[in-house]
């Protein structure tokens, strides 16, 4: 029998990482939750990946924490040899102007939306590159809609942030080609979870072509899609999901 893929999915234990979490375990592959907090969620994360017939683990780890990273991809690696990874977390910080921003917050934001990611990349790619004995695989890398329009007035940081995600994608593509790991991104619009505060869901969703919000099933739709073998030609690509460019 023929071992399953495993992903690891950083922020897994809501919106947009639990989604992801429940349908990739709907499409065979076993599950690393990553959470920072809510140890609760996580285990019904886990509950339902292992109800669909897979295993999965949940660990706790601060992505803007390098020992916790170190720890996480430890932990994950009790599963089986990783293949995917799927870097979800995303912090914004409090809304303002830029003259506003504390300078924690800016050092918050960074640390855990670019340098943790180029940490759990650094940790998957030992993991999953053939030059260190895996079997390749692919990484998604979550952006944001924001990195394109600058975020002037809320959090220009968040989107600079993910506009970093988005160059790292297509460098991280170039440079391990020769491994056998495809990285590409998602950068999801205006989407239903708790990351924005109240109302303003509503506030925007008048200006999104399409009228709406998206949902947390339509990005993890985007996101198996990016790691499955039916995207096999695609690499370094941002995809954006969100009702429209």
């Amino acid at each position: 029998m023929a071992t399953a893929p495993l992903v690891l999915i950083t922020g897994a234990s809501r919106g947009i990482g639990a989604a992801t979490a429940k349908l990739a375990a709907a499409r065979g592959y076993d599950v690393g939750v990553n959470y920072v907090s809510d140890r609760k969620a996580a285990d019904e994360v886990v509950a339902a990946v292992e109800k669909a017939g897979r295993r999965a683990v949940a660990i706790q780890a601060d992505m803007g924490k390098e020992a916790d990273i170190e720890r996480m991809f430890a932990e994950v690696d009790k599963l089986g040899r990783l293949t995917h990874l799927v870097y979800n977390t995303g912090i914004t910080g409090t809304l303002s102007r830029v003259e506003d921003v504390p300078t924690e917050t800016l050092r918050q934001v960074f640390d855990v939306n670019v340098i943790g990611a180029f940490l759990s990349a650094k940790h998957a790619v030992r993991r999953i590159s053939v030059k260190h004995g895996g079997q390749g695989g692919a990484m998604v890398l979550i952006s944001s809609a924001m990195s394109t329009l600058g975020g002037a007035g809320e959090y220009t940081w968040y989107a600079a942030s993910k506009a970093a995600i988005e160059c790292m994608t297509l460098g991280l593509a170039r440079e391990l080609t020769g491994d056998r790991i495809r990285v590409n991104a998602v950068a999801p619009g205006p989407i239903i979870t708790d990351i924005h505060p109240p109302g303003r869901l509503e506030r925007i969703a008048p200006n999104v072509p399409m009228g709406r919000p998206g949902t947390v099933d339509e990005i993890a739709e985007a996101i198996l899609f990016l790691l499955s073998e039916q995207s096999s030609y695609t690499d370094g690509v941002t995809l954006r999901v969100a009702g429209a460019r």
